[in-house]
């Protein structure tokens, strides 16, 4: 039998589904339509900035690097442009060793810019854009150029380059400047905000020396570009721009000629010297031998030089007059001296009978003269430096009371000197032996630790820089006055000087008197005395002390024989001195590594500085191949007028610059250059902006 359908309930439910089909289009149509709406109207403003930063890109413009100049506006470091060879390794489309395999079919790659390379991928992000090569040639630059659609990836970019034209010639005071490594980057972000956006587009940093203490002085502001982009992320055309303003101009008190005339004198020989106005604290000369060329770190140096430099047993990368530290020697003298009238432990006329030695206990103190000084004097000890007449006042005066004097000139102390690392040195004291060690045994001061510190050895340590700062103060009548390297700022934009102002660091009520008795023996040490024959002509009055600091110690009963010891355990020569003596202008502290006496191979040297700051003079060519071998100690020959003598010296960057450059590397003396020094900045980050612009 046929079953009859029921039509009225197939309808219903057709209709059913015919509504719910509506209901659900309705309510699909009704999602999209919101969602058109939010996306539309609501979110309008938010996605059309996002497609406006898509289609624009902000463009970090890197300022130009300040220039660091010297006292008479030679220029130690400035910038020039090249072109380098970049690769974005997260834009790669092939294995990053075939690409750098091709590359070297077309652009040369040494495996020492590859070793740079790689070391440079490690510290940085994926995202960064890393040279792989530097200072393109124009050749080389339009070979890649012709190819450069088939390494999607790489670029060529035009960048500014730190240049030091001198080299190694002070190259611990200028410093260096190298990639920000990831340390750095941390440091860059605990910075004020205002700040790191001003880092924004920087690789390059301030690592060493004025270069990294002056860091931010020398950065400059950076610019900002807005550069429209197309899909692929090429700029397509520039839409504004806000140019970048250079660094400001730092100009040092260091007179670059002086640094280099001793930098000379000291030969292939190791040392430190600190030259300093003594009534300012303006270094004049600041020199550590030996030196590095600072320009091998700019690109980032390779394993090889690293290797040279950081294994050498010569230390090249130790800024000695900053962070070695030594034993005075008999240069302490005359602050012990000083410390025995000012404590009423000695007149100036109490003598002593000298044998030529000290007991003390079961042992025995000699002095460097077999048999003895005789009767000494206050006067006598320091021009003929007696050791015996200083073990005893050592002796009387005791540990405390020594480091109490000695503090005022800053022994021991930071000099709070304008440069970063400085050494602090030790002065040693009770309280400073229980600090220093752990077992009781080990805290406990002896009598006989005393003794030696009076000819300043035992544990007696301190830089170059605080013998200098030092010897300003005695010469400066007690008043000591923080050394600074930096004389002045030159504001890029205002072209207003700002000079940095004396600070006087400590003002010892000592008795003039007593100031007066020890400046006279120390000019009796350059008339009569250990240092007379290196000064002797010198047509200025000076004063000195010469020393000898053991380096290794000499068993009781042996005969000290530079001969039979390694070279590196040879005594040091130091040297403390100032000038004129009626008006001192410059104090000078110096050590001439395992050379010996000071009076043969440090007093010659500071004769030289002395001469050259005072009368103008450059020694003669003889007189300079003597005293770097110590050969000479009175000056021989003919000086020649220190205005004579050719610069940039032959062999140089500065030398075989092109006349323009050479011209702005001679910039006259500030304030009058800082215009010029301006303008040499300004042009040359308008010609690097300019090719920049062109490269892109």
């Amino acid at each position: 039998m046929t079953e009859l359908r029921n039509v009225e309930a197939d309808l219903s439910r057709f209709r059913a589904r015919v509504l719910a089909a509506s209901i659900a289009v309705l309510v699909c149509f009704l999602l999209l339509l919101s969602r058109l709406v939010w996306l539309q109207v609501v979110k309008h403003e938010e996605f059309e900035e996002q497609a406006e930063n898509n289609r624009i890109a902000i463009v970090p413009i890197v300022p130009n690097r300040g220039l660091i100049l010297d006292r008479n506006g030679i220029v130690l470091a400035s910038n020039y442009s090249a072109y380098t060879l970049e690769v974005t390794p997260s834009r790669l489309n092939q294995p990053l060793d075939r690409v750098i395999e091709d590359l070297g079919h077309v652009v040369s790659i040494q495996p020492r810019d590859l070793r740079r390379f790689r070391k440079l991928q490690e510290e940085s992000k994926s995202v960064d854009s890393l040279p792989i090569r530097t200072k393109l040639t124009d050749e080389e630059v339009a070979r890649f150029a012709a190819q450069r659609w088939r390494f999607p990836g790489v670029d060529i970019k035009a960048r500014l380059f730190r240049s030091y034209p001198y080299g190694e010639l002070a190259s611990h005071v200028v410093g260096y400047i190298g990639r920000i490594n990831q340390a750095e980057k941390k440091q860059i972000e605990e910075w004020p905000e205002d700040e790191q956006s001003n880092y924004r587009g920087t690789e390059y940093i301030g690592k060493l020396g004025v270069e990294h203490s002056f860091e931010k002085t020398l950065h400059g502001v950076t610019g900002v570009e807005q550069v429209e982009t197309s899909a692929g992320g090429r700029a397509v055309r520039k839409l504004a721009s806000s140019p970048a303003t250079p660094g400001n101009t730092v100009r040092l008190g260091i007179d670059i000629k002086l640094q280099k005339m001793i930098e000379d004198l000291y030969g292939d020989r190791r040392g430190a010297l600190v030259a300093l106005d003594p009534k300012s604290g303006e270094i004049l000369a600041f020199v550590s031998k030996p030196t590095f060329d600072p320009n091998l770190f700019v690109d980032g140096i390779d394993t090889e030089n690293w290797t040279a430099l950081n294994e050498s047993l010569d230390k090249p990368l130790l800024n000695r007059a900053l962070r070695g530290t030594y034993p005075p020697g008999s240069t302490y003298k005359p602050y012990m001296a000083l410390a025995g009238l000012e404590t009423g432990k000695r007149t100036p006329q109490q003598a002593i009978s000298d044998p030529g030695y000290f007991w003390f206990g079961n042992h025995k103190f000699r002095d460097d003269k077999e048999g003895g000084h005789g009767s000494v004097d206050m006067y006598k000890s320091i021009v003929q430096s007696c050791d015996t007449y200083y073990y005893m006042l050592a002796n009387d005066l005791g540990v405390d009371t020594m480091a109490e004097h000695m503090a005022h000139f800053g022994f021991g102390q930071l000099t709070g000197i304008d440069i970063a690392g400085e050494s602090k040195g030790l002065l040693p004291s009770t309280t400073w032996k229980r600090n220093a060690y752990r077992r009781p045994e080990q805290q406990k001061w002896y009598a006989g630790e005393t003794i030696s510190l009076g000819i300043g050895q035992g544990y007696n340590s301190f830089t170059i820089l605080q013998m200098a700062s030092a010897m300003g103060a005695l010469a400066n009548s007690g008043v000591r006055m923080k050394p600074h390297l930096v004389s002045e700022i030159i504001d890029i934009n205002t072209k207003q000087v700002r000079k940095i102002e004396p600070v006087v660091q400590d003002q010892w009520r000592a008795k003039p008197e007593n100031v007066a008795i020890i400046q006279r023996a120390m000019v009796g040490v350059n008339i009569e005395g250990t240092s007379a024959s290196a000064f002797r002509g010198a047509p200025y009055t000076s004063g000195g002390k010469t020393g000898t600091a053991q380096v290794i110690a000499i068993a009781q009963g042996a005969k000290y024989n530079a001969s039979q010891l390694d070279e590196r355990h040879r005594d040091h020569a130091l040297y403390i001195a100032y000038a004129p003596a009626e008006d001192p202008k410059i104090a000078i502290a110096m050590i001439v590594e395992n050379a010996g006496f000071g009076a043969a191979n440090a007093a010659p040297i500071a004769r030289r500085a002395f001469d050259y700051w005072l009368m103008g003079q450059y020694p003669s060519e003889e007189d300079m191949a003597a005293v770097k071998v110590g050969k000479a100690t009175t000056p021989i020959g003919k000086p020649r007028p220190a205005s004579e003598i050719p610069w940039p010296p032959p062999g140089t960057a500065g030398a075989a610059a092109t006349p323009a450059s050479a011209a702005s590397a001679s910039v006259a003396a500030l304030p009058a250059s800082a215009a010029a020094a301006v303008r040499t900045t300004a042009t040359s980050t308008a010609a690097a902006t300019a090719t920049a612009t062109a490269t892109r």
